[in-house]
């Protein structure tokens, strides 16, 4: 069977068909929102590291963070939100294992400190049995 009406189908088609091409144009050209909120976790990521002793334990990771984090309020003011988005993230994350590594780096020190008393308990135990 055929479409009684071909040129019919094809005028409904064509416009259809711009419509889509328009709409795809239109999401492509949207501009990213600014990253406000990434930008404040990171701030707070940051901030944590410093309280955790980030700067002591992690000086590398700390610098990381602090330096992605300026690079990222930058691009922020000149308006290029997709890298400031991404230094953000950045930063966010060397904050983070800032943090981390310096809990680490602590939990180390009071676990040798536990060995350290330790033995010399047993070396006063051990002396005073003979």
């Amino acid at each position: 069977m055929t479409n009684a009406h071909p040129t019919h189908t094809k005028a409904l088609l064509a416009p259809l068909g711009m419509l889509a091409v328009a709409a795809t144009l239109l999401a492509g050209c949207a501009s990213p929102t600014p990253p406000i909120e990434q930008l404040a976790v990171s701030r707070a990521a940051i901030s944590s590291a410093n309280s955790a002793g980030g700067n002591e334990y992690a000086p590398l990771q700390s610098k990381a963070a602090i330096a992605k984090m300026d690079a990222a309020e930058r691009a922020m003011t000149e308006k290029n939100y997709v890298l400031a988005r991404q230094l953000a993230e950045e930063a966010q994350v060397d904050a983070q294992l800032a943090g981390a590594a310096a809990r680490t780096a602590k939990a180390q020190k009071a676990a040798d400190a536990v060995h350290e008393d330790s033995r010399v308990l047993r070396k006063e135990i051990d002396r005073k049995k003979q």
